[in-house]
């Protein structure tokens, strides 16, 4: 059955969906969620049916149809395209089965990642995966198939000689160590390609940052000439689909604020595998306010990354570190990049926390490789010669160097109500008004940390001052300010 194309104007952002009109609807015995095939040419793709109750949105005779439609058929508004019904996928069946707590095998993850990474689900199913996963917990073995098959159903780059790689799970803002052991092991000699994701919930992700510095959406022919030239790299991993189901999960778990344990082993683990890595370093950052609040539950992740490092043939590190507080002076990503920097050039003003993290787990990587011995000293040898700064703005010219961008015009110092000692610092309400005042994809907003835990403050003396890019989110993050400064004085 033929229809015309009628062009929403609008993307959804996830799923393939389509939109017709409840007199077609009925006719066709068609419900919202079901599938029907749509065809233009020799192309094809599975829509989601949603359906319009007004002849004005959609009329009768016509498929309404949103931007990843028109895109992946080269489809326009009123060029005729055709409708078959079809089935819903077999993953949903699978998917039922998790929620009933059964165990899954590779076949039956791989169909649900395949369905995830091609947009055949909806959020609503990819939301009950996750729910049972989140409930029913994934056991060692599925643990590794569904980072197997996040792997299958994306890219996979190969980078010659040895490829090292660490990560952090998350959840303290300012972590940008990334960015200065990248460039402190490829002056070493080692292959250090650093794929990296963009903020969901953080106020900057180590994509964000750098991308005040260079370029991170290159294509795999320009990352792997970029490593081939430097030994390294600093991209955004999803603009190469490496994983790519995960990052489709996460974007569903985000509003939920669930982060189901097994599937937060496969997705880091998955992308170490895609891109060969053969040395692996894992920043479990621990603290009130992080995604790991404890000791018992850190030591348990630790215990299933070795293990499932173990089971991929890597070879896995696992620490856990202070998350009880920001680290670093910025919040944000160009104030972050300017902390990067700072340590980088070896600057006395650097915040010396994210200087010590970052030689610290630099050293334990040229460890892992078996050709240091001592590696805290050719870290700090490394980076106190200039060597680390070199290598770094080579990366950054080979990646495509960024005009500068400027803070935030917009500014206002948050002040202290009472003389005392800095007891705590929230990392949540930290993140919520940096978010809130533009971060991250305002580069110059952020927040300025003046007082760290353990700092001596007056009263009305200054903690942080807020930078924002618009009056409006300014005072924004001002009122969330007001009510919870992050701060705990006593």
């Amino acid at each position: 059955m033929r229809f015309l194309v009628k062009d929403m104007d609008i993307a959804t952002g996830s799923s393939f969906v389509a939109i017709i009109n409840h007199y077609d609807a009925e006719r066709l015995d068609l419900h919202v969620g079901d599938r029907i095939l749509v065809s233009y040419n020799s192309r094809q793709i599975t829509c989601i049916v949603d359906i319009s109750e007004s002849h004005k949105a959609v009329p009768p005779g016509k498929l309404g149809l949103f931007e990843e439609v028109l895109d992946k058929l080269h489809v326009r508004d009123k060029q005729a395209v055709k409708i078959e019904l079809t089935t819903k996928p077999e993953s949903i069946k699978h998917i039922r089965d998790k929620l009933d707590g059964r165990t899954l095998g590779y076949a039956e993850l791989l169909h649900i990642t395949d369905d995830i990474t091609n947009d055949r689900l909806s959020n609503i199913e990819k939301t009950y995966f996750i729910a049972g996963s989140y409930i029913h917990g994934l056991n060692l073995q599925e643990i590794i198939d569904l980072t197997k098959a996040m792997v299958q159903t994306g890219k996979r780059l190969k980078f010659p000689g040895l490829t090292l790689d660490k990560h952090s799970i998350g959840g303290v803002p300012g972590n940008r160590t990334t960015m200065i052991i990248t460039p402190i092991i490829a002056a070493a000699g080692f292959t250090i390609a650093k794929t990296s994701s963009r903020a969901i919930t953080s106020p900057a992700g180590t994509a964000d940052t750098m991308e005040c510095l260079a370029k991170v959406d290159l294509s795999e022919v320009k990352i792997k000439k970029v490593v081939k030239k430097t030994r390294a790299c600093i991209v955004h991993g999803g603009a190469v689909s490496l994983a790519p189901a995960d990052d489709k999960i996460i974007t569903v778990e985000h509003p939920l604020s669930i982060d189901a344990e097994g599937q937060l082993v496969a997705s880091v683990m998955a992308k170490k595998y895609s891109i060969s890595s053969k040395h692996v370093l894992i920043d479990i950052p621990m603290g009130k306010t992080t995604k790991v609040n404890n000791y018992k539950q850190a030591r348990k992740l630790k215990k299933i990354f070795k293990k499932v490092g173990k089971k991929l043939g890597m070879k896995v590190k696992v620490i856990i570190t202070d998350g009880s507080q920001p680290i670093g002076k910025g919040i944000g990503p160009l104030l972050e990049a300017e902390d990067v920097m700072a340590v980088l050039r070896n600057d006395p003003l650097a915040p010396a926390d994210l200087k010590e993290k970052s030689l610290m787990m630099a050293s334990l990587l040229l460890e892992m490789t078996g050709k240091y011995r001592n590696g805290k000293k050719a870290a700090w040898e490394i980076l106190e010669s200039g060597l680390a700064l070199k290598k770094m703005n080579q990366i950054i010219q080979a990646q495509g160097k960024q005009k500068p961008f400027e803070l935030g015009q917009y500014r206002y110092p948050v002040r202290s109500g009472k003389k005392g000692l800095v007891a705590e610092i929230d990392n949540l309400a930290i993140t919520r008004i940096a978010r809130m005042a533009g971060t991250p994809l305002d580069k110059g907003a952020g927040l300025y940390l003046n007082k760290h835990v353990g700092d001596k403050v007056l009263n009305r003396e200054t903690l942080y001052t807020l930078y924002a890019e618009s009056e409006f989110k300014l005072n924004s993050a001002v009122a969330l300010a007001r009510k919870s400064k992050g701060y705990v004085i006593r």
